[in-house]
C-alpha cells in the first residue's frame, strides 16, 4: 500500500503522507489518476489505474501562465501549476449543471471558465449563502476552491471547485493560491 501511495506522491496525485493505509486521500489521488486516464472513476486501484500509473498517466496540460491553479472541467481535476509543470494533480468535483434555487430564485449550477485571479481567502469555515465552505479561496465573485467532505467522481457543486478538506489544507501550508494568483477554469 505505502508503495502505491508513493508512485502516486511521486507522479504529482496528491495524497498527502504515505501512510500505509487505503483511506479518503489514497482513494481521492486515485480517482483524480482514474478521471486524467479517462478510466472509469471509481477510486478503486485495479489493473487499469495501475497500469496508467506505471505509464506516468498525468492529465494535459494547456499552454498558459507557469505558476497558476488549473481546473480541468472536462476530467474534474484540479493542476497545480508550477514552473510551467504540474506540481500536483488534485481531485475535484465543480457545478453540476443542475437547477437549484438561490435566494429564491432557480438557478442554474454552472463553473465560469476563463482566468481569473484569487481575490479573496477565508481561513476556517465560511457560511456562504449555499452552505459552508472550507477555507476557501475565491477566484470569481462568490466562486472559490474550497474544501469539502464530499468530492465524488462527478459534478456536484453549485459552481465551485471542492477538493478534500486536507488537500485545501495543504493548499493554504504551501500558499500555493494566495491573493492576486491566476486561477484557469476550462
Amino acid at each position: 500500500m505505502r508503495a502505491l501511495q508513493r508512485d502516486l506522491n511521486a507522479a504529482g496525485y496528491w495524497l498527502g503522507t504515505p501512510d500505509g493505509t487505503y483511506g479518503h486521500l489514497t482513494e481521492q489521488a486515485v480517482m483524480a489518476l482514474q478521471k486524467s486516464a479517462g478510466l472509469t472513476r471509481d477510486g478503486v486501484a485495479g489493473r487499469k489505474t495501475l497500469d496508467a500509473l506505471a505509464e506516468g498517466t498525468l492529465p494535459p496540460l494547456p499552454s498558459g501562465p507557469a505558476d497558476r491553479v488549473e481546473i480541468d472541467l472536462e476530467r474534474q481535476v484540479l493542476l497545480v501549476v508550477r514552473g510551467g509543470s504540474i506540481k500536483y494533480v488534485i481531485n475535484t468535483s465543480t457545478a453540476s449543471g443542475e437547477t437549484y434555487i438561490s435566494r429564491g430564485q432557480p438557478a442554474v449550477a454552472v463553473t465560469p471558465t476563463g482566468t481569473f485571479r484569487v481575490g479573496r481567502t477565508f481561513r476556517g469555515a465560511e457560511v456562504a449563502p449555499l452552505g459552508t465552505l472550507y477555507s476557501p479561496r475565491y477566484f470569481y465573485g462568490g466562486y472559490a476552491v474550497h474544501g469539502s467532505g464530499s468530492i465524488p467522481a462527478y459534478p456536484a457543486s453549485h459552481g465551485c471547485a471542492r477538493v478534500s478538506n486536507p488537500a485545501m489544507d495543504m493548499i493554504w501550508d504551501e500558499d500555493l493560491m494566495p491573493v492576486g494568483s491566476t486561477v484557469v477554469v476550462r
